[in-house]
Formats: structure tokens, C-alpha cells, sequence
């Protein structure tokens, strides 16, 4: 272990290359669907990085993830930084900033010592600042006995019809399940945190539920069936249920779980309304499942609409690494990863580093639950501006978080030298 290595790579730090190279990732439009405009980039900065193993793939036509690796010395552990190319989109946008220095959402400008642009914050800033890193070790002399290895996936955005189902990361997770692609032991997923470590996150899934009943003339209303009102009863239920499950404990990462009804819609022409859809989301917990989760939900609109004329359908349209939805995740805190990575981080900037939760879903449990292998959140940027007009990251953040990364890099897998 190298006892003065944040010093070290922070007197060997190209402010000026690091943020060319972030710009120039915000620059390559990546919407949901476009993640190959990102990826060309992606390809020319590994090769430049002299990784081996460069490798394409597409996860469905036209849509390509890419992975790479340097491989070490020998004797050091497998580190793996992962990442998403796609991000959300711009609409309204360029109305919003119209006349400003920020109405290109693709120009990264720099302002008030903020990178500014779509895809900045969720999640370019870790994607670059990781790739940066393993040069920054270079730049310093610092040769590194285990592999580090790079994996960028699309689709994990939602939003763009027919997408946003995590297809990239199963696609790659298939490929270390059949050998394909060496195991890491140890993954960080560059989603925003400011430079925290996320060692658990929530799950989630959607319901949409449809209420139909039978339209009737209002002036003879006892010849229907009100689905509005069998709604009404159904809201009541669950939020009742959401309190339930508050209540039933507290993750000290995470906090508690809930549900949210998101959208209702429904009613009809002086008349009876037939039909009504509620929306939801369900926060879940580590530990809690899916399954038993949904049924209770479930069970709670059953019970609340008694009427057998009315018909009850529900429909788990954001299946991810569950048919239902997201599942949550957590790894011990005093995993070796966790700590070097919250201490890395801690010494690039002051204030950060600290063990949190993550308040959002995204695909580290393909790797804690379905593959067994500890993964934790850390990037820099702010997930509270990311999907908005705001979208921006601090250049002091997003330079300590190369520092943080690279420091990480050389106590995990080892320094050669």
C-alpha cells in the first residue's frame, strides 16, 4: 500500500484533460434507445487507455454495451467499475434554458464552477471520472497488481417507450454466468451520490391497477357500477396500507417503506364511470419481498372493492431483476471494499465518503443478489438535480471523485511498486 497516494495522484492530476474528457461525454447524446452514440466515444477512450479485451455487444439491435479491463501484475484482487450510457430525456429543455449559456443540454458548459448538461450528473460524471482514474495511475507511475475492469451497459433509464428494463446488464451478467467474462470481487456502480458510499438501496415496483364497473345514465345510477367510487375505497385502503407498512420497521441506511399512488384517471359524460386506473409505487426495503409485497396490495384493494360485478385487474409493468420490479440490496459495511472506497474518498474531499443508503433504485442487486458479489454506489454528483433542468455536477467534486477512484484503485487491487 502506497501511504502518501492521494498526494500523490493529486500533484499528478490534468485538471483540463480530466474535464475534456467529461464534456466530451455529456456531448454524445445517449437518450434511452441511442446508447451507441456514447458507446463510439466510450470505445476510443479504452483503447486509448490500452485496455485489452475491448469488447462490444449488442443487448438488442443497433444497442451495444461495452466492457473492457487492464490487466494487473498478479496477486491483487478483481475490481469493477459499471455504469449506465443512457440517460433521460431533454424535452423542454432548450425552452426552459432558451437564451442562456444552458440551452444546449449536450454542451456541457461550465458555469459557476458546475459542469452543466443532460446525463452530467446520472451518470457521466462517474463513467469519465472512473475511466480518468486508471489514466491518473498512469500519469503517476502507479502500477496496480489486481485488474481493473470496465463495464458499460444500456437501458436502465425509463421513460422512452418499450424501454428501460435493464436489457444491457442482463445481457452482460448472462456473460459473466457463462464464463465469458471474468468475475469481479467487487463492483461499483458509478450512479451520483456525491462521492458517499451507498452500501444498500430500496426496491421497488409499479402497479397499475384497472377498476371496471358498468356505465349507467346518471339519471338511473343504480343501473351501474361507479368505478370511481370502488377507486375511492380502493385509495383508502392503501394508503391505510402504506401506514401499515411504515411502521413495521426502519433500515438505518434506507429508512421506511411506503407506497405512493402516483396517477389516477378515469370518469365518463354524465354518466356512470365505468372505468378507473390507479398508479402506484411501493418502496421496499432489504429483506422484504416482492412477491409478499404485491399480494398484500393486492389483497387490500380486494378487500376494500367487495362488489363481484366489479372487475379488478393489476398489471407490474417496470419488471427488472424481478418479474415485478427491482428488488433491494445490501452488503456489510465492513466489507474491505466499503471502507477503502469511504476513505479514498474521504481524503480527496472533506465531508464526503460517509456509508449511506440509496434513496433509488438502480442494477447493483444483479450483482449482490443474483451473483453473489458485494456492490456499492459511488459516483460524484447529486442525484436530487439529475431528470431535471438543473442537471449539473461541481468540477471540485467530480475531480476528487478521479482522485478518490484512483486512490481506491491502488489500496484494493494493490500497488506493484
Amino acid at each position: 500500500m502506497i501511504d502518501n497516494v492521494v498526494a500523490r495522484l493529486q500533484a499528478a492530476l490534468d485538471r483540463d484533460q480530466a474535464l475534456t474528457l467529461f464534456r466530451g461525454a455529456i456531448g454524445r447524446q445517449s437518450i434511452t434507445g441511442n446508447e451507441v452514440n456514447f458507446v463510439d466515444f466510450l470505445e476510443a477512450r479504452m483503447r486509448e487507455l490500452g485496455l485489452s479485451s475491448v469488447s462490444r455487444s449488442e443487448f438488442l439491435p443497433g444497442r451495444p454495451n461495452i466492457w473492457g479491463e487492464r490487466k494487473g501484475a498478479g496477486g491483487g484482487k478483481r475490481l469493477l467499475f459499471i455504469g449506465h450510457t443512457d440517460t433521460v430525456h431533454v424535452d423542454g429543455w432548450r425552452e426552459h434554458w432558451q437564451g442562456t449559456e444552458r440551452e444546449d443540454p449536450f454542451a456541457a458548459p461550465i458555469i459557476d464552477d458546475a459542469v452543466w448538461g443532460r446525463g452530467s450528473g446520472d451518470l457521466k460524471a462517474g463513467i469519465t471520472a472512473s475511466l480518468a482514474a486508471l489514466s491518473l495511475l498512469d500519469k503517476a507511475g502507479i502500477r496496480l497488481k489486481g485488474d481493473v475492469a470496465f463495464a458499460f451497459v444500456g437501458d436502465e433509464e425509463s421513460g422512452q417507450p418499450g424501454t428501460g428494463l435493464s436489457a444491457g446488464i442482463k445481457h452482460f451478467v448472462g456473460h459473466i454466468e457463462a464464463g465469458e467474462v471474468a468475475a469481479p470481487d467487487f463492483a461499483v456502480y458509478v450512479e451520483p451520490t456525491r462521492l458517499a458510499v451507498y452500501a444498500a438501496q430500496i426496491g421497488f415496483f409499479i402497479t397499475d391497477i384497472t377498476i371496471t364497473g358498468k356505465s349507467a345514465y346518471f339519471g338511473v345510477p343504480e343501473l351501474g357500477k361507479d368505478a370511481l367510487r370502488a377507486a375511492h375505497a380502493a385509495m383508502t385502503a392503501l394508503w391505510k396500507h402504506s401506514d401499515e407498512v411504515a411502521a413495521r420497521s426502519e433500515h438505518k441506511l434506507v429508512g421506511r417503506g411506503f407506497l405512493l399512488i402516483t396517477g389516477l384517471t378515469g370518469g365518463g359524460y354524465i354518466a356512470v364511470p365505468e372505468r378507473c386506473t390507479l398508479s402506484l409505487i411501493r418502496k421496499l426495503l432489504p429483506g422484504e419481498s416482492l412477491d409478499t409485497a404485491a399480494a398484500e396490495i393486492e389483497a387490500a384493494v380486494r378487500g376494500a372493492v367487495a362488489d363481484p360485478e366489479i372487475r379488478i385487474e393489476f398489471a407490474y409493468p417496470a419488471g427488472r431483476d424481478h418479474p415485478l420490479g427491482g428488488t433491494a440490496a445490501e452488503i456489510d459495511e465492513t466489507t474491505t471494499g466499503v471502507g477503502l472506497l469511504s476513505n479514498a474518498m474521504a481524503e480527496a474531499m472533506t465531508g464526503r465518503g460517509g456509508i449511506e443508503g440509496a434513496p433509488f433504485w438502480s442494477e447493483s442487486p444483479f450483482f449482490v443478489n443474483r451473483l453473489g458479489i458485494p456492490a456499492v454506489y459511488c459516483a460524484p454528483g447529486d442525484i436530487r438535480n439529475c431528470h431535471t433542468f438543473e442537471e449539473h455536477v461541481d468540477v471540485e467534486e467530480y475531480l476528487a471523485g478521479i482522485v478518490g477512484f484512483a486512490a481506491f484503485m491502488a489500496r484494493y487491487c494493490g500497488a506493484a511498486d
